[in-house]
């Protein structure tokens, strides 16, 4: 299944890649949820982000960076999940930042994730969306609109 949430921010692209950061990954933290930072290396290929959740579940998530680079109009960098939380099987997060002008920006987050059963994916869409769609505001915040 395939969730793709985009975001206007002020701020050139290659700027707002660079703040892609500890404290970003802290004002993104999902409403209501107790979660830990266990460790967090950065966005580049190779870098781990590992997440303790304490409520309302408790579950571990880690994922590593597989994949950043930039060019003339974006940015990017990919989050594949290696321990995740039940259901999920499979996780793919592709953050970018694509360029509008010198002064603003695009966030695309383009999330792909599968349970391994494609009637459960469709179910748990509405809460993929309620958890991920906040970030929008959480982003306008960070970066100014």
């Amino acid at each position: 299944m395939r969730l793709i949430l985009t975001t206007k921010v002020k701020g050139h692209y290659l700027r707002v890649m660079e703040r892609f950061d500890l404290d970003l990954f802290e004002a993104l933290k999902p409403i209501g949820a107790q979660m830990e930072v266990v460790q967090f290396t950065g966005s580049k290929t190779g870098d781990i982000v590992e997440l303790k959740f304490v409520s309302p579940i408790k579950a571990q998530w880690i994922s590593k960076i597989t994949d950043h680079g930039s060019d003339s109009d974006s940015a990017y960098f990919v989050d594949e999940g290696e321990v995740l939380p039940f259901p999920l099987q499979q996780w793919k997060h592709r953050h970018i930042v694509e360029r509008v002008d010198d002064n603003y920006s695009i966030i695309v987050d383009d999330i792909q994730y599968s349970s391994g059963f494609w009637l459960l994916d469709l179910l748990l869409y509405p809460a993929m969306l309620v958890g991920f769609y906040p970030r929008k505001f959480s982003y306008r915040k960070y970066f100014g609109t």
